[in-house]
């Protein structure tokens, strides 16, 4: 017993003393470790580390770019896409202009005609040649194409000019 009692003097039983042993062994450097230990240069760092950066901050840092990137390129493209529309609109006009310039050059051309000339008048301006008698045929119904009388076509007054605001907000 007195080799057990003087275990249990020192405070330690045979298991922790063996635990312990173990334990000064594998820090010790007398027994190799079963992985070798690589280079300090190869040595990589965790990826949350990259550029010395969380991943919080990386993720911030990225978003920014990504909004410089989009705001550098949409006032271009915004001015690209008005001057497109802008273009379009002008070849449009001057597809417009040429169409009545050839309209504008077939009339000069048919005005350059003097029998032409002579039917428009007769037609359009009611003009009879020297020793010609004009007569004109009105049908019931029809509308000459002589001078209208304005008197015939305004209605009569019927009082004040504020009256008659009245009437017609009314619905007079």
């Amino acid at each position: 017993m007195a080799g057990r009692g003087g275990e249990r003097g020192r405070g330690r039983s045979a298991p922790a003393r063996t635990s312990t042993r173990v334990r000064r062994r594998r820090v010790g450097a007398s027994v190799p470790d079963p992985v070798p230990a690589a280079p300090a240069a190869e040595v990589r760092k965790p990826r949350a580390a990259l550029f010395g950066l969380s991943t919080t901050r990386r993720a911030a840092v990225f978003a920014t770019v990504v909004c410089a990137l989009a705001l550098s390129v949409s006032v271009p493209l915004r001015t690209y896409l008005s001057q497109r529309s802008d273009v379009a609109a002008q070849e449009q006009k001057q597809a417009d202009l040429r169409r009545e310039v050839d309209e504008l050059e077939r009339r000069r051309a048919e005005l350059a005609d003097p029998a032409h000339v002579r039917a428009e008048a007769r037609t359009r301006l009611r003009y009879v040649m020297p020793g010609e008698t004009p007569y004109m045929v009105e049908l019931p119904g029809q509308t000459g194409g002589g001078p209208v009388d304005q008197t015939t076509t305004a209605p009569p007054r019927r009082g004040a000019w504020y009256e008659d605001l009245w009437d017609s907000v009314n619905g007079k």
